[in-house]
C-alpha cells in the first residue's frame, strides 16, 4: 500500500480529473474515492488514460496503482454485493485494491451482512482489500467477535494532531489494523497555529507537509486533498525531512477533538 494516497472527497468532474493526473504526475499512486463522492468514474479513468499515455514514462502498470472506494450505506448483504459489482464498473479499473464500509450507519445487523458481501467481493476477485471507515472501538470489536472469513485490514478515520483519536489508533495498530488518516491536513483550519507555523518554520516546510510527516511517523497513511497542482506536489514530497520526537511529543498536545466533517465512531 502507498504511504500517501489522494484524498479526493468533495472534488468532482474536470477538477477530479485534473487532480488525479496531477498526483500521478508528482509520484503518488494511491487515490481514495467513494460512492458518496460520485467521482469514481473520473478517478479510474483518468488512471487508465494516465497508464497508457506518453506521461506515463515509469511504465506503471494497473497494479501499481492503489485504488480505493467505499460503500455509500450498510444495508442487505445483495444489496451490498450489487453495489460493490457497481463500483467496479464505474471505476473501469477491473478490481478495486481496497473497499471500505464508510461507516458504522446502519445497526449490527447491517454492518455485518455488508461486511459479508466485503468478503465474498474479495473471493471473487472483485476487490483485494476490505476495511472499514468512521469504525470506532466498539464496532471494531463487533466485527472481530463475529468471526469473520477476512479481518479488516485498515480503518479510515479523521486524525490529526488536533484530533488524535488515540483509543481507536492504538486499539487498531494493537491489532495490526492500519489506520488511514483522512483530513490530515485539518481542512485547513489550523494552518496559522502558532505551533504548527513555528515548527514549519523549524523544518523548512509547509504547514500541509509538517501535517503530512506528523501522519506519517505515527505510523498512519494519509490523504492529503487537494486540487492545486503546486499543493499536491508539496503535499507528497515530505521524504526531506524528520519531526524530531520532542517537537512530535508537542503536536501531539494539540489535541483538541476538533471535527472537521461527521462523527460516526459512537453510532449504535
Amino acid at each position: 500500500m502507498p504511504k500517501i494516497h489522494l484524498g479526493t472527497y468533495l472534488i468532482s468532474g474536470q477538477a477530479t480529473s485534473n487532480a488525479v493526473q496531477w498526483a500521478l504526475e508528482a509520484g503518488y499512486r494511491g487515490f481514495d474515492s467513494a460512492q458518496m463522492y460520485g467521482n469514481e468514474e473520473e478517478v479510474g479513468s483518468t488512471i487508465l488514460k494516465y497508464l497508457s499515455s506518453k506521461d506515463n514514462t515509469s511504465g506503471l502498470k494497473r497494479e501499481d496503482i492503489h485504488y480505493t472506494t467505499k460503500l455509500l450505506d450498510n444495508s442487505s448483504y445483495g444489496a451490498v454485493r450489487k453495489s460493490i459489482k457497481q463500483s467496479v464498473k464505474h471505476c473501469g479499473l477491473g478490481y478495486i485494491d481496497l473497499f471500505l464500509l464508510h461507516s458504522p450507519y446502519g445497526g449490527k445487523s447491517a454492518r455485518l451482512g455488508s461486511w459479508k458481501a466485503v468478503e465474498d467481493a474479495i473471493a471473487d476477485g472483485e476487490v483485494k482489500i476490505g476495511g472499514v471507515s468512521n469504525f470506532g472501538v466498539k464496532h471494531l470489536q463487533e466485527l472481530m467477535a463475529s468471526k469473520p472469513r477476512v479481518l479488516p485490514a485498515v480503518n479510515q478515520i479523521e486524525v490529526h494532531p488536533f484530533n488524535t483519536r488515540t483509543e481507536i489508533t492504538s486499539y487498531c495498530q494493537e491489532h495490526d489494523i492500519v489506520v488511514e488518516a483522512y483530513a490530515p491536513l485539518v481542512r485547513g483550519l489550523r494552518m496559522e497555529h502558532p505551533v504548527i507555523a513555528s515548527l514549519s518554520e523549524k523544518y523548512s516546510c509547509t504547514p500541509a507537509q509538517l501535517l503530512v510527516r506528523w501522519s506519517l511517523q505515527h505510523g498512519y497513511v494519509p490523504l492529503p486533498k487537494s486540487v492545486t497542482k503546486s499543493r499536491i506536489m508539496e503535499n507528497g514530497a515530505v521524504a526531506a525531512f524528520e519531526i524530531v520526537a520532542a517537537d512530535m511529543k508537542q503536536m501531539d498536545g494539540l489535541d483538541e477533538y476538533l471535527l472537521t466533517d461527521w462523527d460516526p465512531v459512537d453510532a449504535d
